[in-house]
């Protein structure tokens, strides 16, 4: 990617970083001193999108992203963002800007704290006030962001205070972004307890990606035998079509399993907080701070690359009857699988005269390559794609994870085209949480960054309608404008799109919208009776 030189006015400046890794390989080779580092920038139209681009950064290469937002509500417009990266444990390093120290409580133009407001949804944070230091803090807020458990930090900076810095920028720290050892006993309870169970699953999140453990985890699945089930960006860690990945067949577990180990997530509504019907719970985690304080479960707390490598190399006495028990729990999975592909056949390709959201997802699924990122924002049409998208290599599953806020669409998809700019990058918006965000439309237009768009276009906020008609027999404030138009947005922006209303042009859309070269938005006029199945006790 080609890189720019850029020396903005650090207060009046909102963009995301979407070359972090540049920088950092020059810090942590050698130390410098006043050195012009050249960085490619993403200026956005809105501080989230420019936020959560750099959270995507992150996720997309594992390495810190950066967001810089304007002193006040710049930075406040960037907080769902960031709380989203939070929940998410992804690295991000925020910076902003502040108004003069020198007039501090004279009322200058966005005068805000942000520190108190920031503090409660990242590792750190914290003024620089020595533009000696500022190397050395940089340096210390990426070590902070990396470190297990990872997760966003932020620092701002007093606009009389900064101008050119003369400071040293020390070398990163050995074993950047590696967590800690295992501890051997605790390690030891868990391989023992995966050999003796009969019927054992792993579920597989984010954390197991952050650590950079595919390899490992396909050695350890492979010689202990158990099936995987995967939440966030623990998808494509085994590929979809690996005979221990598992997609549709969880509510499994809850009546069969023996022994659920989770891996790198937390036990939360996405996880029924922990339980597994009858099945033994444990828990691996890469920080202590993981470890969940509602439900007593065995716990291991450390590198998931190093934990699963000693499940690979694990070899008790015991282990070939154990593997021969594991097949037989393997192959009723995989007819239960079998069985529940089969079933959604019907979903896939439904005709008729309106569109289901799995017509628009069977074409989909036909037309995705094996590294194509797909990108989730929305409610019930994105619930969809988390049931019926097979995800093939890892970094390529974008979600909103569990703090589940609308708007991350467009900044993903910024980092996505940056970061991938071979692969097919496909968005997946509900019409309401396309609202937040489509007019950073204009930022893939200006930077040339060609996604495709699909909208589930129901007219409504689904997630709330259907509920409130299901327990009150009514609803309120959940209508949006019945054929609302997003391509034209689109397209008035400079991208190109179009409307589908019948089943059987879904797919010919889809084709043009990855031919096109451009930002495109197919807009999916989707069925407003059409009720996602949700199971999940979100509360």
């Amino acid at each position: 990617m080609d890189t720019q030189e850029n020396k903005p006015s650090l207060p009046y400046v909102q963009w995301a970083q979407m070359s972090c890794s540049l920088s950092m390989e020059d810090i942590s080779g050698r130390s410098m001193r006043r050195r012009a580092i050249k960085m490619a920038v993403v200026d956005t139209r809105h501080e989230q999108t420019a936020t959560f681009a750099a959270e995507a950064y992150a996720k997309l290469t594992r390495r810190p992203g950066l967001a810089v937002l304007t002193a006040g509500p710049g930075i406040t417009n960037g907080v769902s963002a960031v709380t989203s990266a939070h929940f998410n444990g992804s690295p991000l390093l925020i910076l902003g800007g502040r108004a003069p120290a020198m007039r501090w409580g004279a009322g200058s133009l966005q005068e805000l704290d942000h520190v108190p407001i920031l503090a409660s949804v990242t590792k750190s944070a914290a003024t620089v006030t020595d533009p000696e230091q500022v190397g050395h803090e940089i340096v210390a807020a990426l070590t902070e962001a990396m470190t297990p458990h990872r997760g966003p930090v932020f620092r701002d900076f007093p606009l009389d205070v900064f101008g050119p810095v003369t400071g040293e920028v020390p070398a990163l720290p050995s074993g950047f972004g590696r967590g800690q050892e295992p501890d051997p006993e605790a390690l030891a309870l868990l391989a023992a307890a995966i050999t003796a169970a009969e019927r054992p699953a792993f579920v597989i999140g984010s954390d197991v990606y952050f650590d950079g453990a595919e390899v490992e985890l396909l050695a350890a699945v492979e010689h202990v035998r158990v099936p995987c089930f995967f939440n966030g960006l623990g998808r494509g860690m085994l590929a979809a079509d690996h005979e221990l990945a598992f997609l549709r067949t969880r509510a499994v577990l809850k009546d069969r399993a023996d022994l659920v180990v989770v891996f790198g997530t937390p036990l939360d509504f996405r996880l029924g907080f922990g339980r597994f019907g009858e099945a033994t719970v444990m828990h691996v985690v890469d920080a202590e701070s993981q470890r969940a304080r509602h439900v007593q479960v065995h716990t291991v707390v450390g590198d998931h690359r190093r934990i699963l490598a000693e499940l690979a190399a694990y070899e008790p006495s015991d282990l070939g009857a154990s593997r021969s028990r594991h097949d037989e729990w393997i192959a009723e999975l995989i007819n239960a699988e079998l069985r529940a592909t089969e079933s959604e056949r019907a979903l896939l390709t439904a005709g008729g005269t309106v569109i289901s959201p799995g017509r628009v997802y069977g074409e989909l699924r036909a037309r995705l390559a094996r590294d194509a990122v797909v990108i989730c924002d929305g409610g019930d049409f994105a619930s969809y794609a988390g049931k019926l998208v097979e995800v093939q290599q890892p970094g390529c599953w974008l979600d909103t994870g569990p703090y589940g806020c609308l708007g991350n669409g467009l900044g993903y998809a910024i980092a996505a085209r940056v970061v991938r700019p071979s692969s097919q990058v496909v968005v997946l918006l509900g019409d309401g949480a396309a609202g937040f965000s489509l007019m950073d439309v204009d930022t893939l237009v200006r930077h040339n960054l060609p996604v495709v768009m699909v909208v589930g276009n129901n007219g409504m906020w689904g997630l709330e309608k259907h509920p409130m008609q299901a327990i009150y027999g009514w609803d309120m404030a959940c209508d949006l404008q019945p054929e609302c138009r997003y391509d034209e947005v689109v397209r008035a922006l400079g991208g190109g799109g179009e409307t589908v209303t019948d089943p059987d042009q879904v797919g010919p859309a889809l084709d043009r919208a990855f031919a096109s070269g451009i930002p495109y938005l197919v807009n999916v006029m989707t069925d407003p009776a059409d009720i996602y199945p949700r199971s999940s006790n979100l509360a």
